[in-house]
């Protein structure tokens, strides 16, 4: 019989605006931003265990995330947070 020992889930996101949304890069960042910060407490709120492990701001105005995150709440994720 197997079991799962453990498990992560490892995602690469993009938050980002629309190409025709008539915004400056700064203002898309901060749009962005926001975004990113509802994600990240949407995380909190489900109590999802995850870990950012990059993020990064695109040229374009997009916000690039690398986030580790609990695939289910009965799979240890210990060994994959440091």
């Amino acid at each position: 019989m197997k079991r799962v020992r453990a498990a992560c889930i490892l995602q690469t996101l993009v938050f980002a605006q629309k190409d025709d949304c008539g915004m400056t890069r700064e203002q898309q960042l901060k749009v962005n931003h926001g975004e990113v910060a509802r994600y990240k407490a949407m995380m909190d709120r489900s109590r999802t265990r995850y870990q950012i492990t990059e993020e990064i701001e695109q040229s374009d105005g997009s916000v690039l995330i690398r986030v580790r995150k609990q695939y289910n709440e009965k799979a240890d994720v210990s060994e994959y947070f440091i």
